[in-house]
C-alpha cells in the first residue's frame, strides 16, 4: 500500500495516506480502536471499498488494474459469524468458490472434505447445515470455505470475536496450525492486543483518523512503542505479555523436592530441608504438593495433597507460561513436565524472576527486542 487514503463524499476519513508493506507467507494484524480504519484497510485490498487516493499493488500490479470479481475470487476472505449460507450443506458452503470457479461437484466436494479434516471438523458435519453447528465449528467452517480454492492471500476480519475465549483459542491455535502448513499471505483485523501479539508475525498498529501509528513485529512493539498513544493501547502489562517471546528452556530445573508417592524413608529424608515436596505417581506424573511432615514412607498422609497448578514444558513454553505456573501453584513453585506430561523438574519464583531480568537485560543489549541466538525462535515459543 502507498499512501492510500478513503475519503467519504461527506469529509469523512477513514484511512489517511497509508503506506504497508505487507510481507509474503506471513500474518500481518491490523489492530487499533473502534474507528480507526482496520476493516476499511482490508476492505481496500480486496475492493469491496475503493480507495479515494493511493495505490495497492499485489506481486507489482495494480489491484485497480484487475477485474474486481477475479479479484475477489482469488482472495480467501473471512468474516465474523462466519457469514455461511444458511440452506446449504457444509460441504457445498467449503465448495462455493471452486464450484464458482469452474470445479466440478466431485472435485468441489472433495476439496471441501479434505478442507473439514484440516481445519479440526469431523465429515460426518458434512451433510449438516450451519444452525446445527457451534459459533466456534461455523467460524472453522469459514476458514475451510476461504481456503477453498487455494488463494495465495487470505483476508479475515475480527474472525474469532463473536466466540467464548476458550474456542477462541482453540481457534487460534488451529490458524496458526494452517498457517505453518499451507504458509498463506494473511491480513487478520482485530481489536484485540493480545490476539494480535499471539497470531502476528507484523502487527499494525492504527490510530482514530486512520493513520499508521507503528508497524513491526509483536516482541519490537512490546520492548519499544513508538509513542504514547501505542503504550497506552497495549496496556499496562505490556511487559509480562513480552515475556512470551522468551524460552524458558534456560531456567535451572531442580529435582530436590520431587519424591514418588511410593517413596521409602531414605528417600524422603533425602528430600528433608524443603519446605513442601512435589509428589508424583510410578510414572512421574505430578499428583500434587505436601510438606514433609504429612508423608510417611510408601504413601501420603491422610491430609489432602495441595494442587500443583499448571505445568509448563522447558523449550515450549515461554518465560511468561513459567511464570504463570509458579503464579498459580500454592507453593510459589512451578512444575515443569516433558512432552510426554512426566515431571522433569520444578523451579521456583525466585529463579524464574533472575531468569526474566537477565532476559530484558539482554533484549536491551540487543536494541529492545529478543536475544540475537534466540531470533529465529522467538516467534515460536507458546505463551
Amino acid at each position: 500500500m502507498d499512501s492510500v487514503t478513503k475519503r467519504y463524499p461527506d469529509g469523512t476519513v477513514a484511512v489517511d495516506r497509508l503506506s504497508l508493506e505487507i510481507p509474503d507467507r506471513s500474518i500481518t494484524v491490523l489492530v487499533g480502536p473502534s474507528g480507526c480504519g482496520k476493516t476499511t484497510t482490508l476492505r481496500m485490498i480486496n475492493r469491496m471499498v475503493e480507495p479515494t487516493e493511493g495505490t495497492i499493488l499485489l506481486d507489482g500490479a495494480d489491484l485497480q488494474q484487475q477485474p474486481v470479481t477475479t479479484l475477489r475470487r482469488s482472495m480467501g476472505y473471512v468474516i465474523q459469524n462466519a457469514g455461511l449460507f444458511q440452506h446449504r450443506t457444509i460441504l457445498d458452503n467449503i465448495a462455493t468458490v471452486p464450484r464458482m470457479t469452474g470445479w466440478g461437484k466431485h472435485k468441489s466436494r472433495a476439496r471441501a472434505a479434505e478442507l473439514m479434516e484440516r481445519v479440526g471438523l469431523d465429515a460426518s458435519l458434512g451433510k449438516r447445515y450451519p444452525y446445527q453447528l457451534s459459533g466456534g465449528q461455523q467460524q472453522r467452517v469459514g476458514v475451510a470455505r476461504a481456503l477453498a480454492a487455494d488463494p495465495p492471500v487470505l483476508l479475515m476480519d475480527e474472525p474469532f470475536s463473536a466466540v467464548d475465549p476458550v474456542v477462541r483459542k482453540g481457534l487460534q491455535d488451529e490458524l496458526l496450525r494452517i498457517q505453518d502448513e499451507l504458509g498463506k499471505t494473511i491480513v487478520f483485523v482485530t481489536h484485540d492486543i493480545d490476539e494480535a501479539i499471539k497470531l502476528g508475525t507484523m502487527v499494525a498498529v492504527m490510530r482514530t483518523g486512520g493513520r499508521l501509528a507503528q508497524f513491526a513485529p509483536p516482541a519490537e512493539l512490546l520492548s519499544d512503542p513508538a509513542d504514547a498513544f501505542v503504550e497506552d493501547f497495549l496496556g499496562a502489562d505490556r511487559g509480562i505479555r513480552r515475556l512470551s517471546f522468551f524460552p524458558s528452556a534456560a531456567l535451572e530445573l531442580t529435582r530436590g523436592p520431587v519424591v514418588r508417592a511410593d517413596a521409602t524413608a531414605e528417600q524422603l529424608a533425602a528430600a528433608d530441608g524443603a519446605a513442601h515436596l512435589l509428589v508424583t505417581d510410578a510414572d512421574d506424573r505430578p499428583l500434587g504438593w505436601a510438606e514433609p511432615g504429612d508423608l510417611g514412607a510408601g504413601r501420603p498422609a491422610d491430609r489432602r495433597l495441595l494442587p500443583y497448578g499448571r505445568p509448563f514444558v522447558p523449550g515450549t513454553d515461554s518465560l511468561r507460561a513459567a511464570l504463570d505456573c509458579a503464579v498459580l501453584s500454592p507453593t510459589g513453585w512451578a512444575v515443569a513436565v516433558d512432552s510426554d506430561g512426566r515431571v522433569t523438574g520444578v523451579v521456583s519464583q525466585q529463579t524464574i524472576g533472575e531468569a526474566i531480568r537477565t532476559a530484558h537485560g539482554t533484549a536491551a543489549g540487543t536494541g529492545g527486542s529478543a536475544p540475537a541466538e534466540d531470533a529465529a525462535d522467538v516467534t515460536k515459543v507458546a505463551p
